[in-house]
């Protein structure tokens, strides 16, 4: 899946934040749901506008940044 069909960030709309392309909700709020435990279909009953495939989108997103980009600092252990 190409997570660039599905996700897109306009600065017009929820200030640039990346988004489910037709929605209003975050990327992150995804990943939050699916952090804290829920199940995708569970996402997707939560979030009726988005979809089993936007919420894969958005898993493949966060690899993606993941890959590019360190968020902690490297430590000696």
């Amino acid at each position: 899946m190409d997570w660039r069909e599905r996700i897109v960030a306009t600065p017009e709309t929820l200030s640039g934040a990346p988004r489910i392309a037709g929605t209003r909700v975050h990327v992150s709020v995804i990943l939050d749901n699916l952090a804290a435990g829920l199940s995708p279909d569970q996402v997707v009953d939560e979030y009726p506008s988005v979809t089993i495939d936007d919420v894969r989108a958005a898993i493949a997103y966060a690899a993606d940044l993941a890959r590019e980009e360190m968020i902690l600092p490297l430590t000696g252990s």
